[in-house]
């Protein structure tokens, strides 16, 4: 039996659930890996070299949204479609979101590459550092069509329920980064010392390889990527309103989410006293954050796959049973986690932060944020039903609205007004968490947000307006 054909309901248990979880939880510490391991290795060239990379990494983020989003709209679209038993039009998603892809990469590294000295200087970069950003954006934008592709055709593969090839892929990727970081950064093993410059394209060869790797593996697989996969003009104007029904609101939450987190920076730097400890301590507390949230994170990617194969193949029912077991299983097992940990926040505080005034920062940090465990697994769980569904429009009101009308309104109160310190940063983004987890699960059990996906109705195939009729060509 094919892979795409396997019975839904094996899938949709708690053991199928965990078979299909536990490769993106490892896909994420390798990902997460990847970063660290580049920042580690900066810091050991020059303290201008880390920030550097800390700059324009985020710079790099903001570039990727596109990607993001066409990763999820692709995942929605392709799961639908398999789960409808239309592989046709399943390969023709996948056509036009790799195709979409390469071609908004090649045009924004274009754009990017006559641009570098006026972004930068828009910045503000420091002169100190400038030289080095410079450089270092030149090679990210080199690789940002090897990005884009490294992130759709991973989403593909998830899409698929095939976890184990990219998981593969990323494990090269981190692989080759790592060696190639260490030995030509650093010069370890009596590779030649390239400093900052090795750093960049060890970064530029191995998401290449990623690229690379992944297409060979698809178009090894002979099921989604063929010939027939890039679809007539015509059915491209008629499929392609869906992918970007999805893919847009999910660009704009991306967008939205970083803008409001540049504008938390903000309010923590302009607190009336201790304001660089609380600076200091909420990144130290975020770089452990990114890390706990690995497992949410997969739980979200997991949920996304399976309700849009369910509601592909008209199981709205099953595809709610489903969404349900996730929450359960990815609440309680990371709320255990969250009372495991608790006891040892003060022992990471004081290995990231050796100045106690920012140790007790990153300490506050991590509390808040452990006991808020149950609520943003929560959201980011429904999160992924959500994006199955091709409900991203939900996610991107919900989540804006915790962030702008809730998160950052309470936290210059609570900062600046009633508490003068830190802790009503971190308290604000406790209750946005729980009023953003709980809009969710509103939404989930009193609104069709099955309705946005291609669900057969009525006995009827799911089409993307009208483009039903070449799907069996």
């Amino acid at each position: 039996m094919s892979q795409h054909a396997r019975p839904l309901g094996d899938d949709a248990s708690y053991r199928g659930i965990w078979r299909l979880t536990w490769p993106q939880m490892l896909m994420m510490v390798f990902h997460f890996l990847i970063g660290f391991t580049d920042v580690w290795v900066a810091g050991r060239i020059q303290p201008e070299v880390q920030a550097a990379i800390g700059l324009v990494s985020q710079c790099l983020f903001f570039l990727l949204v596109v990607a993001v989003a066409g990763a999820n709209a692709g995942v929605a679209a392709i799961s639908q479609a398999l789960g409808a038993g239309l592989l046709p039009r399943a390969r023709r998603y996948v056509g036009m979101v790799l195709v979409g892809g390469g071609t908004v990469g090649v045009g924004i590294m274009l754009l990017g590459l006559g641009t570098i000295d006026p972004f930068l200087r828009l910045l503000q970069v420091p002169e100190t550092i400038l030289p080095v950003a410079s450089y270092f954006w030149k090679v990210y934008l080199l690789g940002l069509p090897a990005n884009y592709l490294f992130t759709i055709t991973g989403a593909v593969f998830r899409a698929r329920k095939r976890m184990i090839a990219p998981l593969v892929s990323m494990v090269v990727v981190c692989a080759v980064n790592a060696g190639a970081t260490l030995g030509f950064g650093l010069g370890l093993w009596g590779l030649p010392a390239y400093g900052y410059a090795g750093v960049a394209w060890a970064t530029f060869v191995s998401i290449v390889i990623g690229a690379v790797l992944n297409v060979a593996m698809l178009v090894r697989d002979r099921e989604l990527l063929q010939r027939a996969s890039f679809p007539p003009l015509r059915w491209m104007r008629r499929g392609a309103p869906y992918l970007f029904r999805v893919a847009a609101p999910a660009a704009g939450l991306q967008i939205m989410w970083n803008l409001g987190y540049l504008v938390l920076f903000s309010i923590t730097a302009s607190l009336p006293s201790g304001s660089v400890a609380a600076l200091a301590g909420m990144t130290a507390g975020m770089r452990v954050e990114s890390f706990i949230f690995l497992p949410a994170l997969a739980f979200n990617m997991t949920a996304s796959v399976l309700v849009g194969h369910l509601l592909g193949a008209g199981r709205k029912p099953e595809a709610i049973r489903v969404s349900l077991r996730l929450l359960v299983t990815g609440c309680a097992s990371m709320s255990v986690f969250a009372v495991l940990l608790w006891p040892w926040t003060a022992d990471i505080a004081a290995w990231l932060a050796p100045e106690p005034t920012v140790a007790a920062q990153v300490v506050s940090y991590l509390r808040y944020n452990l006991v808020s465990i149950p609520f943003t697994v929560a959201s980011m769980t429904l999160g992924g039903v959500m994006t199955g569904a091709g409900a991203t429009l939900y996610s991107f009101l919900v989540y804006g609205s915790a962030t702008w009308f809730v998160r950052l309104p309470l936290a210059w109160v609570m900062g600046h007004v009633v508490w003068h310190d830190a802790a009503g940063i971190f308290l604000a983004m406790f209750v946005s968490q729980v009023f953003q987890s709980s809009v969710m699960l509103w939404l989930f059990y009193t609104h069709d947000w099955s309705r946005f996906s291609m669900i057969r109705r009525n006995g009827r195939k799911p089409a993307p307006q009208g483009a039903a009729s070449h799907d069996r060509q």
